[in-house]
C-alpha cells in the first residue's frame, strides 16, 4: 500500500507494480494516473489508526509512506503498534523534517555540517536577530510548510517583510550559503544506510531560480552530480552521523532519509533534512532505477541503476505556488512520447482536469544529459491545459559535467 495523492506516489506506484513480489498496489488515497497500475481507495478518515486499520483489513504485507505529514502525525507508530510492515520513521524521528528547530539543534549536537543558525520563539526576537547576520538570510518556519517555508531576504527591510510572510511560531534565522544544492537520499534501517543516486531538484517557480519557492519544479538525476569522493564523504560527515545520533536519542531512524545538501567551498553542508522521497526527485530515480524498488526494501537486494540521466519537468496550474486554478483541461498526455506522473488531476466528465499546483511531471532520459533534457521537453510541448507554466531549465546546472 503507498500512501499519498502525488507525483511522487504515482512513480512510486508505477515502479512497484512492476516487481514480480507484488501481487497487488493499494493507493490511500491515489490519483487518476495512479489508478492505471494500483486500486485506489479513498479513506473514510486519514489518521494514523484509521490507516493501520485498513491496511490490517486488506490484509497489506507493506506499506510505504509518501508525504512527510502522516509521518510527522505517528503513523509508522500506529502501524509497528499493530505488526504491521511499514517503511518509514517514527514520530520522533520524523522531527528531522517536522521541526526546522530540532533538526538545526540535532545537526550542531552531531557535528553535521550546516550553515550558521539562531532560533527565536516568534517575529519580534527573530527582528531583533538579524543584526548577528550578513545578508542575504534566509528565514524558515518551524513546522512543514509543504516546501515553502523558506524566504531568503536579500536586505533588512525584506526580511522583516518575510517574518510577516511565514506562519506565527518558532523560527530559524541562518546564513545564506553558496554553492550548487543537491538531493542525496539513502535507504536506512536504523543503523546502516544506502544511497540513491545524486538528484538536484529546481525549488523557484521561474528560470534561473528566480521567484518563491515551490514544492519542486523538476529535477533530474545523473552519476555526474557528485564524484565518488564527494558522495564517501557525505556518507561519513552527514548521513552516517544522523544514523548514530539518532540512535543515542532512542529513535533509530529508519526509511528514506533525504539530506537537501549545499555543495560549499568547504565541502558538503546540509540545508534541510526530509524524511521521505523527495518530489519531484522521486520521478527521476524511480526512472533511473533498473533493479526491482521492492525487492530492495524487503530482501536487501542491492539497486541497479541506468546509466542515462533522466529528467522530470513539472507542468504546473495558473496561480501556482500561490492559489492554483482547478478545472482546466489537460490534454496531449498518451502522445507526448514519456512518462507521465500524475499530481494534481482529476477525472471528470468533460476528461482529465487539473486539481491542484503541481499537476503533471513529464519523465524521460537520454543517452546524455542533454539528450535526457531536449527528450522531455519535446514531450513537454505536446501537452496542453490552459494556465499550464513550467521551467524551461531543468537540468542546465548539469551540462557544465558533460
Amino acid at each position: 500500500m503507498v500512501i499519498g495523492s502525488g507525483g511522487r506516489e504515482h512513480a512510486l506506484v508505477w515502479k512497484l507494480s512492476q516487481s514480480p513480489l507484488c501481487d497487488k498496489v493499494l493507493a490511500v488515497p491515489g490519483n487518476p494516473g495512479i489508478a492505471a497500475a494500483a486500486q485506489c481507495i479513498q479513506p473514510a478518515a486519514a489518521t494514523p489508526e484509521t490507516l493501520a486499520e485498513l491496511a490490517r483489513d486488506a490484509g497489506v504485507d507493506l506499506t510505504i509512506v509518501g508525504p512527510e505529514a502522516p509521518l510527522v502525525a505517528g503513523i509508522a507508530d500506529a502501524f509497528r503498534a499493530s505488526g504491521l510492515r511499514i517503511i518509514g520513521p517514527t514520530a520522533a524521528a520524523a522531527r528531522l523534517e517536522g521541526s526546522k528547530v530540532f533538526a538545526k539543534q540535532f545537526m550542531a549536537a552531531a557535528g553535521i555540517p550546516t550553515a550558521r543558525f539562531r532560533t527565536a520563539s516568534g517575529p519580534a526576537e527573530a527582528a531583533r536577530l538579524l543584526d548577528t547576520f550578513d545578508f542575504p538570510v534566509v528565514l524558515k518556519a518551524d513546522g512543514l510548510a509543504a516546501g515553502k517555508g523558506v524566504i531568503v531576504a536579500e536586505d533588512r527591510p525584506r526580511a522583516l517583510a518575510a517574518l510577516e510572510q511565514l506562519p506565527t511560531g518558532a523560527l530559524v534565522i541562518e546564513e545564506y550559503l553558496t554553492g550548487e544544492e543537491v538531493s542525496f537520499i539513502a535507504i536506512c534501517d536504523g543503523t546502516k544506510a544506502v544511497a540513491l543516486e545524486p538528484t538536484q531538484d529546481h525549488k523557484r517557480v521561474y528560470d534561473a531560480d528566480r521567484g518563491p519557492n515551490t514544492g519542486g519544479m523538476g529535477a533530474y538525476s545523473d552519476s555526474r552530480i557528485l564524484s565518488p569522493t564527494e558522495r564517501a564523504r557525505i556518507m561519513e560527515t552527514i548521513i552516517q552521523p544522523t544514523l548514530e545520533r539518532m540512535h543515542q536519542l532512542g529513535c533509530p531512524f529508519t526509511g528514506f532519509l533525504y539530506a537537501g545538501l549545499m555543495m560549499t567551498a568547504d565541502g558538503p553542508k546540509v540545508l534541510e533534512f526530509n524524511v521521505r522521497l523527495g518530489d519531484p526527485e522521486a520521478q527521476a530515480l524511480m526512472y533511473r532505477m533498473r533493479s526491482d524498488l521492492l525487492a530492495t526494501l524487503v530482501e536487501g537486494a542491492p539497486i541497479e541503476w541506468g546509466p542515462e540521466p533522466s529528467v522530470c519537468v513539472v507542468l504546473a496550474a495558473a496561480g501556482y505556488p500561490g492559489t492554483p486554478r482547478t478545472g482546466d483541461l489537460i490534454t496531449g498526455i498518451d502522445t507526448c512520447g514519456a512518462t507521465v506522473f500524475h499530481a494534481g488531476t482529476k477525472l471528470t466528465e468533460k476528461g482529465l482536469v487539473t486539481a491542484g499546483g503541481r499537476v503533471l511531471g513529464v519523465t524521460a532520459s537520454g543517452r546524455d544529459l542533454p539528450s535526457a533534457i531536449r527528450n522531455t521537453y519535446e514531450a513537454v510541448r505536446k501537452i496542453h491545459f490552459d494556465g499550464m507554466h513550467y521551467r524551461t531549465d531543468i537540468g542546465s546546472k548539469g551540462l557544465k559535467r558533460w
